[in-house]
């Protein structure tokens, strides 16, 4: 099971949208170089007023570009780095990985995937509306996330486009996927 890198995208300064780049490097413990979410304890600007000494464990965001086609579906357009994704990802269902997935990326660099994202009114600020399209309720009323999952980095190393995603599913049993 595997897919492939889209984008990449960072920024240095707290902004909704992230620019794509040629390539972004991943720093163990750390996150992408650069980019305003690295470090080793929560960067989130309402995590750190929670607590700052928290654990980061949203140091890489990742979205799968079959999001854009959906949501095109309805009418938007959302291309990579946009929603503030760093690694935008082709051929895996994301949303799908359970706690603990190692995601082995290129040649070197290895995330460790956390959770789901939690999509905030920022996206309506964006375009409105898209927040109904990224959060909503299944048939059974659970709140279903589709904005990307989080991870940490576990070995550092150079993404770019095109690089290959292999998927490592931890042992089980697996546990689903929570809002970090």
């Amino acid at each position: 099971m595997g897919g492939r890198v889209a984008a990449v995208s960072s920024n240095g300064e707290y902004s909704f949208t992230k620019p794509n780049r040629d390539s972004v490097r991943l720093l163990a413990g750390f996150g992408v170089e650069g980019d305003v979410h690295a470090g080793v304890t929560v960067k989130h600007r309402s995590r750190v007023a929670q607590d700052p000494t928290q654990p980061n464990l949203r140091q890489v965001h990742l979205l799968h570009e079959e999001l854009f086609t959906e949501v095109g579906e309805e009418g938007f357009s959302v291309a990579p780095g946009e929603l503030g994704e760093n690694i935008t990802t082709r051929g895996i269902d994301l949303l799908a990985l359970p706690v603990g997935t190692l995601l082995r990326i290129g040649e070197w660099a290895v995330l460790e995937v956390t959770g789901l994202r939690n999509p905030c009114l920022q996206i309506d600020t964006f375009q409105g509306g898209l927040l109904k399209q990224v959060v909503g309720r299944d048939d059974a009323g659970n709140v279903v996330r589709k904005a990307g999952i989080m991870s940490i980095v576990r070995e550092g190393g150079v993404v770019r486009p095109g690089d290959t995603i292999e998927v490592d599913l931890p042992d089980g049993p697996h546990r689903p996927l929570d809002r970090v």
